[in-house]
């Protein structure tokens, strides 16, 4: 038994920290899924959807810090329980996405990972029994280190968490798992290779046969029998390949332009996914930036979901120099975790891209 509480030990506190640390990386990404879960559709609880940033921030700080306490063997019946806890609602969530097929992504490991609801809900699965093996050995889950050595660890790693969230909210994520990175093809990753497996169906045809329902399950084809046609059902059972990059366009009117706006060679794209939630300040300097892009010869757009009320006004407000077209709300939030934020591309390949913190950072030819 110590044995295993030992190895479940491990096993739990480092998938904490490693889970946690991803989606402290990317706390706005880990909001966005939360709002998703708060919404309508879903949990119905969207009096939490405003706050969804500062839970995801407490939530991913918590996590990691009971996977050091487990490691380190501090405050042990705070922490078995705590994780106990985390891991039952963790477990809720996971098995509601799965069953009702609500989320599909339960954004357990961020950008870093993509696990179906399933397999989500089984690795939650997993986790729980470890996590009751080391409730129910907990008298081997002993301090490496002394109390007081203990809490400077704790404290550390507190301080450490701080920090490194308030960095990457008032940047951009330090580390980029989305296929919008820089070196990043837009249209390479939009693309889908010859060989790709493509998705496979089964089509269960129910036919009436001499006053009998009679099922025939093919893939595709349409069955040879002698009965009147009733209905037919189709079932995936092999997930075909989806390129990285999907849903992506760039609209004007009703035109997609995306295929032109991605050969220029010369491209600074300003995205604000919503403009009623912009921090309207940085377009001054967004303006500056703008202007000198067009001096240089650059052509300059702006990308965003809101309507073309808000994007005039702000375009005559700030004096901007661009048009707007628009993009699905949900690939812009991809793309950059600000709003706005800043992109400059060379035929399609993303060279540079900016929090709005960090405009005077882009460099134009």
């Amino acid at each position: 038994m110590k044995y295993l509480v030992g190895f479940s030990r491990v096993v739990v506190g480092i998938l904490f920290i490693i889970s946690g640390f991803i989606k402290l990386n990317d706390p706005v990404g880990f909001s966005f899924k939360l709002e998703e879960y708060f919404s309508f559709g879903v949990l119905n609880l969207p009096f939490f959807e405003p706050h969804a940033l500062k839970i995801a921030i407490f939530v991913v700080i918590v996590e990691v810090l009971l996977g050091v306490l487990l490691l380190i063997g501090f405050r042990q019946r705070f922490t078995i329980f705590s994780l106990l806890a985390m891991i039952i609602g963790f477990t809720f969530l996971t098995f509601y996405s799965a069953y009702f097929n609500k989320v599909t992504d339960c954004g357990c490991f961020g950008d870093a990972l993509k696990l179906t609801p399933w397999e989500s809900f089984t690795k939650d699965i997993i986790l729980l029994i470890l996590i009751v093996i080391i409730l129910i050995g907990r008298r081997y889950v002993l301090p490496i280190f002394s109390p007081g050595f203990n809490r400077i660890v704790t404290g550390l790693s507190l301080a450490a968490c701080v920090i490194f969230v308030y960095y990457v909210l008032n940047h951009l994520p330090a580390i980029d798992f989305r296929p919008y990175k820089i070196g990043a093809n837009i249209e390479e990753g939009m693309s889908v290779p010859e060989d790709a497996p493509k998705a496979i169906f089964d089509y269960a045809w129910k036919f009436k046969v001499n006053g009998e329902e009679k099922i025939i399950v093919t893939q595709g084809d349409y069955p040879t029998v002698e009965g009147e046609f009733v209905d037919v059902e189709t079932t995936e059972v092999q997930a075909g390949y989806e390129p990285p990059i999907h849903d992506f366009t760039i609209e004007k009117d009703g035109v997609d332009h995306a295929s032109e706006l991605l050969q220029e060679p010369k491209l600074v794209v300003v995205i604000a996914y919503d403009l009623n939630k912009s921090t309207y300040s940085a377009f001054e300097e967004v303006k500056e930036l703008t202007d000198k892009a067009v001096k240089a010869g650059y052509k300059v757009i702006g990308m965003s979901a809101s309507n073309e009320d808000y994007t005039t006004k702000l375009l005559k407000e700030y004096k901007l120099n661009f048009d707007f077209y628009f993009t699905d709300q949900t690939t812009l939030k991809t793309i950059v975790r600000s709003n706005p934020g800043v992109l400059v591309l060379n035929k399609g390949t993303i060279t540079q891209k900016v929090h709005y913190n960090d405009l005077d950072a882009i460099e134009l030819e």
